[in-house]
């Protein structure tokens, strides 16, 4: 088996990848910048990023290495929620995702020298109404700034506030492991 890198700081998809049995090492640069094009929808916007990432690290594509990128969005009514930058700009995402429906998109790219798989797992997320203070008592407990959408649905926030989902579980914590491990045998 190639060496396998994961070009993530998400502790949630290191795990996820942990708990699926797969040996991995755990690569990271600072300051790639998440920009996407206008005129990109949903599933395209996280492919695109996953993309942007793996093309950061031409020193693993020169090995004879397998490495794995991903990106998580957070897509409602046509735009997409990333990361917030402070507690109000999460409430606000809160607030907008309180007992309505959104979809949360992972793009996945698998990549070495001479191949390349690109894919992505959509969820749909339907959340109850939440109060205020629960939106806040979130927040300030257990700090979303590293989560699209501002929440982590393995969290208080979805063992409360997540009504239901359609599609995979794993996608909206950020990696579909199970695609991700089906195209890895095909790989």
């Amino acid at each position: 088996m190639k060496k396998l890198y994961l070009a993530s700081q998400s502790p949630r998809r290191q795990q996820l990848m942990k708990d699926a049995g797969l040996e991995f090492e755990v690569i990271n640069k600072e300051g790639i910048d998440e920009i996407f094009p206008q005129g990109l929808k949903k599933e395209q916007i996280a492919e695109h990023l996953a993309i942007l990432k793996a093309e950061a690290y031409p020193e693993i594509l020169e090995t004879d290495a397998i490495l794995i990128t991903a990106d998580t969005i957070v897509w409602q009514k046509g735009k997409v929620l990333g990361k917030p930058q402070n507690e109000e700009d999460a409430y606000e995402m809160l607030k907008s995702l309180s007992g309505k429906k959104h979809w949360v998109i992972t793009g996945v790219c698998i990549r070495s020298k001479h191949k390349q798989v690109v894919f992505h797992s959509s969820t749909k997320v339907f959340f109850s109404d939440l109060a205020e203070d629960e939106i806040w008592f979130y927040i300030k407990n257990f700090k979303p700034f590293d989560k699209a959408g501002a929440y982590g649905i393995q969290e208080w926030i979805g063992h409360i506030g997540v009504k239901k989902i359609s599609g995979s579980y794993f996608n909206v914590m950020g990696l579909p492991i199970q695609r991700l491990y089906q195209h890895l045998k095909e790989f």
